[in-house]
């Protein structure tokens, strides 16, 4: 079985869907092959958490995944690559960004782009028949953990994953970053979810830190 994601050299690679084509410049490398992409830890948190020591992050490939806060796709498209047989719901509230996720999403059929507002989960739920088994949110706002909150009850199905990428000093500025997260984990624990999981994703994305959540 080829391997969607490789750990070689001090460094992750993922499967390339879309063999030939690079998303943001990375490089491409064959191995057995097969081409992969290189996913570096320095622009993608889902890699950060993956090489800080992360261990809930494990789709099988053919996962649906609700992906808040998508940008231009950089780590959407090395999503993509993970569940090639799946579907990646890649959700943005910016117009620039958009346009450059619309390019990266043409070339890859697995990717559903979505211009909306991560915070009224209402109104992109149609795009999503069923419940998902991961929500994935990256989103540089105060009120980040209530906006996961509430699309991991929206979305997220029966004992699936919820990863947060938080940014502390979107939240306070002031505050020391582990106790923005310790309040961070209190709230999903009010809103219903186990936490399963704390890495702070320093050096790579400093005052940063996955927190990975399960619905009950």
């Amino acid at each position: 079985m080829i391997p969607p994601v490789l750990h070689q050299g001090g460094r992750w690679h993922t499967l390339n869907l879309v063999p030939g084509q690079r998303v943001y410049r990375e490089r491409l490398r064959r191995v057995q092959g097969q081409e992969y992409r290189e996913w570096s830890v320095r622009r993608s948190k889902l890699a950060a958490y993956l090489e800080r020591g992360g261990r809930q992050f494990h789709p099988r490939g053919d996962e649906r995944i609700l992906y808040l806060g998508a940008a231009s796709g950089t780590t959407v498209s090395h999503v993509s690559d993970i569940v090639a047989r799946g579907r990646v719901y890649a959700v943005e509230f910016s117009p620039r960004p958009f346009r450059d996720l619309l390019h990266m999403a043409s070339q890859r059929p697995n990717v559903v782009p979505i211009l909306s507002d991560a915070s009224a989960p209402d109104a992109f739920a149609p795009y999503l028949l069923h419940r998902v088994p991961i929500v994935y949110q990256d989103i540089a706002q105060r009120n980040q953990a209530q906006i996961f909150g509430a699309n991991a009850k929206r979305f997220l199905g029966q004992k699936g994953l919820g990863f947060l990428a938080v940014k502390a000093r979107s939240i306070n500025v002031a505050r020391a970053p582990r106790e923005t997260y310790e309040l961070v984990r209190r709230d999903l624990k009010a809103q219903g979810l186990e936490v399963r999981e704390t890495i702070e994703l320093d050096p790579f994305e400093r005052d940063h830190a996955m927190i990975v959540a399960q619905a009950a």
